[in-house]
């Protein structure tokens, strides 16, 4: 059990230059911290993943505004975004009952508070002033007993995979609306991260149609046959194994590492026979090697931005689906994929109780010292 004070605390704070410095210290939106105000609810954050989506929101902190969510107080230390499962402890909101358990977007810590607007009977939108202008997605809460994807057997694995999995829908949805961009193959690099699998999985459910394209993915030598035993690549390589992919083949290159030299190897690859289609980056698994993307041959990268095609698709015909249709559609899709998970055994969840833990868990996600099938989940109090 852990011997932390509810009363204080505790918030993991990362040096925002620097994401090998990290250290705990109280919550700001604990209760001796943070006194409620009208029209605010206070959230104690029970469960939440640690995977290297987070080590990209952390890498990507400045550039795309992840630090902002949750501001530490210091301009030099940024807390760090997660996914996971809160339980209202206290609310000044009218509709928000305290005991709700809650599904969304926390700051890796025990405590947030959030300025609840919107409530209805499936959630709320935090409505903070300094969240008002950052992508809406991030800022929308779901309650567990109305969440028809939620399932309290599989809420681990949930934790784990279905802000991921979000993404992965997105990527899939964005390369079909874009025809594949002419392409008949999509490369993935950082074929074993979970976004990846899941980007992979929503590719190989279009086997069969007119168009679907090959799924190669590129990995390291010890997840080769993980990769290959999920059965949703159709080839899957390790990274010096490049060359020997046909560089005439018309490709998308789905990148989830970041890693800069890995970049410009495939853009090299595949330039003489002008065959990259579209280079679409997506996130920093490989963070060390995050580098600039000048003067690379053929299409210059394009930032993958999921907010920006949940906006799509949430406007009208023929463009876009609706917010409701958009919903059911990822629902149903990430239901399919939870299922698939479970009874594959995917995912072996690692569960790291207390602060001390979750300093090293993070540690170890930074330096890609988790093995690919486990799923890291923290508890801190």
């Amino acid at each position: 059990m852990s011997d932390l004070n509810p009363a204080t605390g505790q918030r993991l704070f990362i040096q925002r230059t620097q994401l090998a410095q990290a250290q705990l210290g109280p919550d700001p939106d604990a209760p001796a911290q943070r006194p409620l105000q009208a029209g605010e609810a206070r959230l104690a954050v029970q469960r939440f993943s640690l995977t290297a989506n987070n080590i990209t929101y952390a890498a990507f902190g400045e550039a795309m505004r992840y630090w902002d969510f949750f501001p530490s107080g210091d301009a030099a230390l940024g807390c760090l975004p997660v996914w996971g499962f809160a339980t209202v402890a206290e609310s000044q909101v009218d509709g928000l009952a305290v005991g709700r358990r809650v599904w969304g977007y926390y700051p890796a810590g025990t405590h947030l508070v959030v300025a609840p607007s919107k409530v209805s009977a499936h959630g709320f939108t935090d409505g903070a002033a300094h969240r008002r202008e950052l992508a809406l997605v991030y800022n929308q809460y779901q309650f567990c007993d109305a969440d028809p994807g939620y399932r309290a057997d599989l809420e681990d694995l949930q934790a784990v995979l279905r802000p991921l999995f979000m993404t992965s829908f997105l990527i899939d949805d964005f390369l079909d609306v874009n025809g594949f961009f002419g392409a008949t193959q999509v490369l993935l690099s950082s074929a074993s991260s979970k976004t990846a699998v899941g980007t992979a999985h929503c590719l190989a459910l279009r086997r069969g149609r007119p168009g679907a394209p090959r799924i190669v993915g590129l990995t390291s030598p010890g997840n080769v046959a993980y990769c290959r035993s999920l059965g949703c690549y159709d080839a899957v390589l390790t990274y010096d194994a490049l060359p020997s992919l046909d560089a005439a083949t018309p490709t998308v290159y789905v990148d989830f590492s970041g890693d800069a030299p890995l970049r410009r190897a495939i853009h090299g690859h595949f330039a003489a026979a002008d065959a990259l289609r579209h280079s679409c980056s997506v996130g920093g698994t490989h963070w060390q090697a995050l580098g600039a993307a000048r003067d690379l041959p053929g299409p210059k990268p394009v930032l993958f931005f999921a907010p920006a095609q949940v906006k799509l698709r949430s406007g009208p015909p023929p463009e876009g689906w609706g917010p409701a249709e958009l919903q059911r559609r990822m629902g149903e899709a990430w239901v399919g994929f939870l299922a698939q998970v479970a009874a594959g055994d995917w995912v072996q969840i690692d569960a790291r109780l207390g602060a001390p833990a979750a300093l090293q868990a993070y540690g170890q996600v930074l330096g890609g010292q988790v093995d690919a099938r486990q799923g890291v989940v923290v508890a801190l109090a």
